[in-house]
């Protein structure tokens, strides 16, 4: 059935686990808890201890009242089975309910520690791996792995109960005991050969469930895209061929772990066959009374549901260790950038206010080597010195490099060889979380997340008070462009900020920088065509932004190149030029290139320069 599973492959950083080491992991979440499991535990055992009274009440009021069948005897036997019944209930409930809250506070912990793992992860992983994988190993992994801690308490339960048993028919018949505990092992090695299949065949299903809700999350997210090309048949068939796949998967999960439990069935049903014609010539020869044997074929059934239970559970357990893995699987991979150490900025700084004084914004990168993969080389050897507050431009074509500067010296990827240092430290020894603080990043597409405009400015730094909010926002264009809001800084912006405009986000994202106030600011500018009136309003926000600031922009406006410092030309990973516009235009050299190839159309003389022509 291998065929069934054709094109579904294991992430890179799946790995595969021992049981000893899965199970020791998980017993590790519940040290916490050792009180309450110790409760449990004794919950466990009275419970089972109560189930087991009353077969044994029942048997032994069987004799008396064959012998002496009073009103008194009937009444006693029938408030003693009651009693019992109503004791492992409780004694059950307690187990239930205690288990409950523990299994929550483990997955609340489990769910906090896979989460905390994968937004620590660096921008590559993201790249590399599915959305929608990640969030199915955080969210349903996490789940079915609390199901399987139900399912082991309820197994040792399984095992006292057997044991209890076991104890019991010891009492009736040695010699039948043993007979029926030779068949133990049978069922025991029907369900341990299960084993592999089940781990492989569940953790393909699982497999399967991730490639789903990664294909839905993306098509709902590119659902405008899908519509304009008219592409919802060609979105629903490739789900379809996912979901058909699923099934399959599904399919073959769900024959494997239920083909044991008739298999291990049909075994229980030969050994009871072969202990009937053993009782009744044990009867007959006089060993046991034909009632005692009655009573020993009672008691086998009782034996063999616990028996069946703890044969078939292990196809379950695989099930749940099959979650457990591909959840510390997500936890246990390697990250790619990696700190050397955590320095703090000297002067340390103890807040963004204090950035002026104790980070200057000097850049320098020396000798950079750096590629996502081994095939391509993107930066061969990256050398570059940026002074404090300045404003640089990378202007190039697509490929060049440009945006792997900025990966890099925001620490969303590691480079293989060099130094990036900032005022002379090395950006891999910084303390990560304290130089991002201190840098300030407006992507390409600014993202926003569905809250008010005010929230998302505050973003950056959250506990600014709403005074300074206003300010950040009044700072970008005069705050001119908070007029076209419907209700100014509480409107809701909508998933992914899909309310406002590319322009009004830009806008906000903008804010969002000044309000963060750091010492470095990166900019992505933009491609898609706004109004000239926006325009005009991001490119003062611009100014306000990089106003003090080392501002390094990928420039894909002719405002933006014309004003910086200086303009870095950049052609398969090296700077080929550098200058201010009017010095690299009188060169006419590559950037002069670019500017009547990229730049030219947007001067304002274009148009009527084009009028001209005709």
């Amino acid at each position: 059935m291998g065929f069934i599973l054709n094109g579904l492959e294991t992430e890179s950083y799946d790995r595969t686990y021992r049981d000893s080491e899965l199970l020791r992991r998980s017993v590790d979440y519940f040290k916490p808890y050792s009180g309450q499991m110790i409760v449990v535990a004794g919950a466990i055992t009275l419970s089972a201890a109560a189930g087991t009274g009353g077969p044994i009440l029942i048997s032994r009021a069987l004799d008396v009242l064959a012998q002496n069948p009073t009103t008194t005897a009937i009444a006693l036997m029938t408030a003693g089975v009651f009693l019992l019944g109503a004791t492992a209930w409780g004694f059950n409930f307690i187990q239930q309910r205690l288990l409950a809250r523990v299994v929550g506070s483990v997955v609340l912990k489990l769910r906090q520690d896979v989460f905390g793992a994968t937004i620590g992860h660096d921008l590559s992983f993201f790249d590399e791996h599915p959305s929608g994988k990640i969030v199915s190993r955080v969210t349903s992994d996490t789940q079915d792995f609390a199901e399987v801690v139900t399912l082991s308490t309820n197994l040792v339960s399984q095992v006292l109960l057997v044991l209890l048993l076991a104890i019991w028919l010891f009492t009736i018949n040695t010699w039948l005991t043993f007979l029926l505990l030779a068949f133990a092992p049978v069922a025991v090695v029907l369900a341990l050969s299960f084993r592999r299949i089940a781990r492989r065949v569940t953790l393909d299903a699982r497999r399967v469930t991730a490639t789903i809700n990664a294909q839905i999350q993306e098509s709902i997210s590119g659902i405008m895209v899908a519509k304009s090309f008219r592409q919802e048949q060609a979105t629903y068939q490739t789900f379809t061929q996912n979901n058909e796949q699923g099934y399959r998967a599904g399919l073959r999960r769900g024959l494997t772990l239920n083909t044991i439990f008739p298999i291990v069935g049909a075994s229980a049903g030969l050994g009871v066959g072969l202990l009937i014609y053993a009782g009744g010539l044990t009867s007959r020869s006089g060993l046991v009374s034909p009632g005692e044997w009655y009573l020993f074929m009672q008691s086998v059934g009782f034996f063999w549901f616990p028996l069946l239970g703890i044969a078939s559970f292990w196809s379950q357990f695989q099930d749940g260790l099959s979650a457990a893995e591909r959840v510390f699987a997500l936890i246990d991979a390697e990250p790619k950038v990696i700190q050397r150490a955590n320095e703090s900025f000297s002067p340390p700084l103890s807040s963004p206010d204090e950035r002026r004084e104790g980070l200057g914004g000097e850049v320098q990168f020396r000798h950079v080597h750096f590629s996502y993969t081994d095939k391509e080389i993107v930066l061969p050897d990256f050398s570059l010195t940026i002074a404090p507050q300045e404003t640089i431009a990378l202007v190039g074509h697509t490929g060049a490099g440009k945006s792997s500067i900025i990966k890099l010296l925001t620490r969303f990827y590691e480079f293989q060889e060099g130094q990036i240092l900032i005022d002379g430290q090395d950006i891999r020894r910084l303390d990560l979380g304290q130089y991002r603080q201190h840098v300030g990043l407006v992507s390409q597409t600014p993202f926003l997340f569905s809250a008010s405009v005010a929230e998302n400015i505050r973003y950056g730094r959250p506990g600014a008070s709403d005074d300074q909010v206003r300010q950040a926002a009044l700072g970008i264009s005069g705050g001119d462009w908070l007029a076209d809001l419907p209700h100014g800084l509480d409107t809701d912006v909508g998933e992914r900020g899909a309310n406002l405009s590319l322009g009004q986000r830009q806008l906000v994202a903008l804010a969002r920088v000044l309000l963060k106030d750091p010492a470095i600011f990166i900019l992505d500018e933009a491609t898609a065509s706004v109004d000239p009136f926006t325009e005009a309003q991001i490119q003062e926000g611009l100014e306000a932004v990089m106003r003090d600031r080392t501002a390094i922009v990928i420039a894909h406006r002719l405002s933006t190149v014309k004003n910086v410092d200086r303009i870095i030309v950049m052609a398969h990973g090296r700077i080929v030029e550098q200058g201010n516009h009017a010095a690299l235009m009188a060169q006419g050299g590559h950037y002069a290139e670019l500017y009547n190839t990229y730049f030219r159309h947007q001067s304002p003389n274009a148009y009527d320069t084009l009028l001209r022509k005709f």
